[in-house]
C-alpha cells in the first residue's frame, strides 16, 4: 500500500458566519484516483480549494508530499503549487490572447529555460493530447473538448505530484466528456498519476478507484 501523498486533517472553512467545510479529514495515496462527490453546494469545491492550497482553511492542516502548506506565505504557496500541483478546471481557465502551446507552457515561464525548450515541452505534451495540430490556435478557435485537452496538458507539463480536477467535464457534452475522461483514465493508468476529482455525476465517479462523499460540508465516507 502506497503512502498518503495528500492529507487534510480537521479542515474547516468559514466565510463570514457561514461554515462551508466542517472538520473534514481526507487522505489520498500516491498514484490513487479519488472522486469527491456530493450535491451542488455541499462544500466539495471549497474542500478541493483547501486541499490544493488555493484557499486557506479557517482551521485544520493540509500536507502534500510531506510538506505542510497551511501556514505557508502566499509566495511560498505559489511556488509550491507551481512545482507540485496541477489543476483542471470546469471553465478551462485558458488565457484568450495566448495560443494553445503558450497556454500549455504557462507554468514554465517563471522557470529558467529557453523559449525553445518551453516550446518543445509544450509541443510534446500537446501531441500526447492529440492536439499538436492545434498548437498555434487561440482558445476562441477551439471546441470545448479541445480547450479541456489544452487545460489537461497545462496541468501536466510540470510533472506534478498530484492533479486536482474540479468538474472537468461540466461544460462538455456527454460524448466529449467521455473522451476527456478516457484521456484522464489513460494518464492515471499509464503514468500512475495521483488525481483528486470533484464531481456531482455518479457515472463519472464510477471511473475513480475510490469515492469520498460529502454532505452539508462534512465528509461522510
Amino acid at each position: 500500500m502506497s503512502e498518503a501523498i495528500l492529507v487534510g486533517d480537521g479542515l474547516t472553512k468559514m466565510f463570514d458566519k457561514l461554515t462551508v467545510v466542517k472538520g473534514a479529514s481526507i487522505a489520498v495515496r500516491e498514484g490513487e484516483f479519488v472522486a469527491l462527490v456530493g450535491k451542488s453546494g455541499c462544500g466539495k469545491t471549497t474542500l478541493l480549494s483547501l486541499l490544493s492550497g488555493l484557499e486557506r482553511p479557517t482551521s485544520g492542516r493540509v500536507t502534500i508530499a510531506g510538506k505542510e502548506i497551511s501556514g505557508a506565505s502566499e509566495d511560498e504557496l505559489a511556488l509550491f503549487r507551481r512545482q507540485n500541483v496541477g489543476f483542471i478546471f470546469q471553465s478551462f481557465n485558458l488565457i484568450p490572447t495566448l495560443s494553445a502551446w503558450e497556454n500549455t507552457a504557462l507554468p514554465l515561464f517563471p522557470v529558467a529555460m529557453t523559449d525553445a525548450e518551453r516550446r518543445r515541452r509544450a509541443s510534446e505534451i500537446l501531441d500526447r493530447m492529440e492536439m499538436g495540430h492545434r498548437a498555434e490556435h487561440l482558445p476562441a478557435a477551439l471546441s470545448g473538448g479541445e480547450k479541456q485537452r489544452v487545460a489537461i496538458a497545462r496541468a501536466l507539463i510540470n510533472n506534478p505530484k498530484i492533479v486536482f480536477a474540479d468538474e472537468p467535464t461540466g461544460n462538455l457534452d456527454t460524448a466529449t466528456g467521455d473522451a476527456i475522461m478516457a484521456i484522464v483514465n489513460r494518464l492515471h493508468r499509464e503514468q500512475g498519476m495521483t488525481l483528486l476529482m470533484v464531481t456531482h455525476e455518479p457515472e463519472l465517479a464510477k471511473t475513480a478507484e475510490r469515492v469520498i462523499r460529502m454532505q452539508d460540508g462534512e465528509v461522510l465516507s
